[in-house]
């Protein structure tokens, strides 16, 4: 809230209640994050506090599905028109400003795009596919389109190892306690909800017992120091 009120023109307890209408209705969720240190701590564990917003409003079993990292696709999100020319397309295409003996036809470009995009679905960037496709060129290269489909099969890189999804807790909107995703109904817990009581805690004994029982403590161990002097 604190960071915010620094950048927008309202109070916190403004943007806390606008946050939390928002939480409420769907599209914004808060909780912790379990993450993996790096640098000087790394290996170490911590959790780090988090804030998740989606533009389109999402209900409770979306965010279960999300902090279990099983996030589902669906409209209009999931189906979303593909561009006409893909990553792999433009970089094929552009290739002979480089190389220029690498120039290509757009039915070439269309054929080996695929080719390409699995390049980059195993984590390959624009730089190192256009230097695996120019280096160390023949002369005269005298079909382009099949030295490039043979450079783009034989040096695919390896696919990269599973990720985990990362481990995620919600909390509750008015509270703060963490909780699963199927017990904070709109981000609310229960209690807050109102839906059962908190659970009673016996009460600390207060300081006029513990100066009593103490008494007792110190006149037990006088005593006992009494009767063995006596002996």
């Amino acid at each position: 809230m604190k960071t915010l009120a620094m950048h927008l023109p309202y109070g916190q307890c403004d943007l806390r209640t606008a946050l939390n209408n928002l939480q409420q209705a769907g599209p914004l969720r808060r909780g912790r994050e379990h993450v993996t240190g790096t640098g000087a701590a790394s290996g170490s564990q911590l959790w780090i506090t988090r804030t998740w917003f989606t533009r389109t409003a999402r209900g409770d079993d979306w965010w279960a599905a999300f902090t279990r990292g099983d996030v589902p696709t669906d409209s209009p999100e999931g189906q979303r028109r593909q561009p006409t020319r893909s990553r792999a397309f433009i970089l094929l295409a552009a290739l002979g400003r480089t190389a220029p003996a690498l120039s290509l036809s757009q039915a070439d470009c269309a054929a080996l795009a695929p080719l390409a995009g699995e390049w980059f679905e195993r984590g390959a960037n624009e730089e190192s596919v256009r230097h695996a496709l120019t280096a160390g060129l023949p002369t005269p290269v005298h079909h382009p389109a099949a030295l490039i489909r043979r450079r783009l099969t034989s040096k695919l890189p390896p696919e990269p190892a599973a990720v985990r999804p990362p481990l995620r807790m919600l909390e509750c909107a008015k509270c703060g306690v963490p909780g699963r995703a199927e017990a904070l109904a709109g981000g609310v817990c229960g209690e807050c909800r109102g839906e059962y009581a908190p659970a009673h805690r016996d009460a600390p004994p207060l300081a006029p017992t513990i100066h009593a029982r103490a008494a007792e403590i110190r006149a037990a161990m006088a005593h006992k120091r009494q009767e063995r002097t006596l002996v």
